[in-house]
C-alpha cells in the first residue's frame, strides 16, 4: 500500500482494499463514499483543528447592523465577544424566544450588544449595536472536503480513519462482504482514539483551574 496523501492516493487504496479493479460502476462511485465519510466525521469528530476564528465589524446605523452572517464552513458555535470592549465583551447565548423577550421588555434601544441567538446562517445580536465593535466568534468548523482540496488537515493526521470510513460506507454498494466488520471496528476504534487524543493533549496543556462563582474571566 501506498503512502495517502492526497485525495487522488485515498481513492486508489480505497479500490485496493475492496480488490474490485475491475470494477468501473463501484470505483465511480468512491468520490460518493468519501463524502459520506466527511459527513458522519463533520457530526462525529470533536478535535481543536475544527475549531476556527472569524471576525466582523458591525456598525450601528447600517441596516440589520444586529445580523451577522456565519461562516460557510460553520457546523456548531463554541464563543462569541467582542474584541473591541472592555466589559462584558463574551456575549451570553439566548434562545430566539428569550431573545424576543428581552426585545420586547427591554425594548429595542441600541446599546453594547450582551446576548446572540443563532438562526438559520445568521447570527442576531441584542441589544442591537450602538457603535462600532469587531465580533468575534470562535466556532467548530467542517472538514474541508478532499474532493474541492485535494488533502486537508485530517487526511494527514489520520489517513487511517478516512480510508476505513470510505470504505465502510461502501457498505450498501458491496452489500455482504465479510470485511465490512473489520472495517467498522477499524473505523470505530480510530475513531474513538482521535477524539481522545484531543482530550488527553487538552487536558495535558496545563493545569486546571477551578475559578469560584463570582470571579470568572471574560
Amino acid at each position: 500500500m501506498s503512502t495517502i496523501a492526497t485525495y487522488t492516493d485515498l481513492q486508489n487504496t480505497v479500490v485496493e482494499f475492496l480488490a474490485r479493479d475491475q470494477d468501473a460502476s463501484l470505483i465511480a462511485r468512491i468520490p460518493t463514499f468519501i463524502q459520506m465519510c466527511e459527513a458522519k466525521l463533520n457530526r462525529t469528530l470533536f478535535v481543536r483543528q475544527m475549531e476556527a476564528r472569524a471576525t466582523t465589524l458591525t456598525t450601528f446605523g447600517v441596516t440589520d447592523c444586529e445580523y451577522i452572517a456565519l461562516p460557510a464552513d460553520f457546523q456548531s458555535m463554541r464563543r462569541v465577544r467582542l474584541t473591541s470592549a472592555s466589559q462584558r465583551p463574551t456575549l451570553d447565548f439566548m434562545s430566539a424566544v428569550q431573545l424576543d423577550q428581552y426585545r420586547s421588555q427591554q425594548g429595542d434601544v441600541a446599546d453594547q450588544p450582551l446576548f446572540y441567538t443563532m438562526f438559520g446562517s445568521e447570527i442576531e445580536l441584542a441589544p442591537t449595536p450602538d457603535g462600532a465593535y469587531t465580533v468575534e466568534i470562535v466556532y467548530r468548523q467542517n472538514i474541508p472536503p478532499l474532493a474541492t482540496n485535494g488533502t486537508n488537515w485530517l487526511l494527514t493526521l489520520a489517513p487511517d480513519l478516512y480510508l476505513y470510513g470510505a470504505l465502510l460506507e461502501s457498505a450498501p454498494y458491496i452489500k455482504k462482504d465479510e470485511r465490512l466488520e473489520t472495517w467498522g471496528t477499524l473505523y470505530g476504534a480510530a475513531l474513538a482514539d482521535l477524539n481522545k487524543l484531543e482530550s488527553t493533549s487538552t487536558f495535558n496543556a496545563g493545569p486546571v483551574q477551578v475559578r469560584p462563582e463570582g470571579f470568572g474571566v471574560f
